[in-house]
C-alpha cells in the first residue's frame, strides 16, 4: 500500500542561509546594512501598530519606488533568487530522498511555508521541487515591472492555516471557504500524522507545535556554522525545554548526515504504523 506523506519547510535559515532578501535584492536597493535595515522595519511596525512582515515588504517596496528601481519585478525577484546560498546537500536531497520514498511505497510531497519572497524561493535552484510554495508575494503592475501591495505576507501565526491546506489538499492561498469546510480525518488528503516540518526559530514554533500535537513530527535546524553563538544555543535550548521540536539537528542535508538519517528513519516509522 502507497502511502501519502508531507515534508514541509520553512525556507530562510532552514534550506538557505540568512533571510531571502539579503541575498542580490537589498545590495541592488543599496541597503548596505542589513541589522539597521530590519531594525527600521520594527521600528515602523511598533509605529504603525502593524504586522511586521508588512512592514518589512512595504519599507522594500518604498525603497524600490524612491529608487525608481525594477528590482522588485517577478524576473528580478527570481534572478536575485539565483544568488541565495543554500545548507550543504540541500541542491540534490530532494532528489535522493524522493528515490528513498518510492523505494518504501511513499508518495512525497515537498511544501514551502515562509515569510520569504516567493518569487526568490522560486529562483533557486531547488524551487521546482515543491508542490506549492507559501511565501510572501506582492501584487504587480499591469508590466510586472512595480510592486503596488503584498498580495500575500506570511508570518508566524498565518504559517499554520498552510498545514490545513496541505492536509485536506487545496493547492491554493485563495480558497477560505475550502480550507474551513469539514472533512472527516481519515478522508483528507495528507494526516497531520505523516507530515514533518522543518523549521529553524521563534517564527516556525507555533507550526512546529501544531504538527506535534496532531500526531507528526518537527524537526529544528540549526546553521552549524553559528552553532558556537550564545544566540543559537539559547534559541535550541528553549526549543527542546518548551517541546517545540522531536529533533534537534544541523542543517546538513548530506546523504549520510543526522537530518538524512532522521528523516529517513520517520518516513520508515510512518509506513509501519500505516501497516
Amino acid at each position: 500500500m502507497t502511502i501519502k506523506c508531507a515534508l514541509i519547510y520553512d525556507f530562510d535559515g532552514t534550506l538557505a542561509e540568512g533571510d531571502c532578501a539579503q541575498h542580490g535584492l537589498m545590495p541592488a536597493l543599496g541597503i548596505d546594512d542589513v541589522g539597521e535595515f530590519w531594525s527600521k522595519v520594527k521600528a515602523r511596525a511598533k509605529h504603525d501598530d502593524s504586522d511586521e512582515i508588512l512592514a518589512y515588504m512595504g519599507l522594500l517596496a518604498a525603497k524600490a519606488e524612491a529608487l525608481n528601481s525594477p528590482e522588485i519585478s517577478a524576473a528580478n525577484l527570481q534572478k536575485h533568487g539565483a544568488t541565495i546560498p543554500l545548507f550543504p546537500g540541500v541542491d540534490s536531497w530532494f532528489d535522493r530522498i524522493n528515490a528513498f520514498a518510492q523505494e518504501h511505497d511513499i508518495e512525497l510531497h515537498h511544501y514551502i511555508i515562509s515569510s520569504g519572497l516567493d518569487e526568490m524561493i522560486r529562483g533557486t535552484s531547488i524551487g521546482k521541487h515543491f508542490r506549492m510554495i507559501y511565501a510572501c508575494k506582492y501584487h504587480y503592475s499591469d508590466d510586472g515591472q512595480k510592486a503596488i501591495w503584498p498580495a500575500q505576507a506570511i508570518n508566524y501565526t498565518t504559517k499554520t492555516q498552510f498545514l490545513f491546506r496541505i492536509n485536506k489538499g487545496i493547492d491554493n492561498a485563495w480558497d477560505n471557504e475550502a480550507v474551513n469546510r469539514f472533512i472527516e480525518p481519515q478522508q483528507r488528503e495528507i494526516p497531520f500524522d505523516r507530515m514533518i516540518y522543518f523549521g529553524d526559530g521563534d517564527t516556525d514554533i507555533p507550526s512546529m507545535k501544531m504538527v506535534r500535537y496532531q500526531g507528526g513530527f518537527s524537526l529544528a535546524v540549526f546553521d552549524q556554522k553559528k552553532w558556537a553563538t550564545p544566540k543559537t544555543q539559547d534559541k535550541v535550548e528553549k526549543l527542546i525545554s518548551e517541546e517545540r521540536a522531536n529533533y534537534v539537528v544541523p542543517a546538513v542535508y548530506e546523504e549520510g548526515s543526522h537530518l538524512d538519517i532522521t528523516v529517513k528513519g520517520l518516513l520508515k516509522l510512518f509506513k509501519r504504523k500505516a501497516g
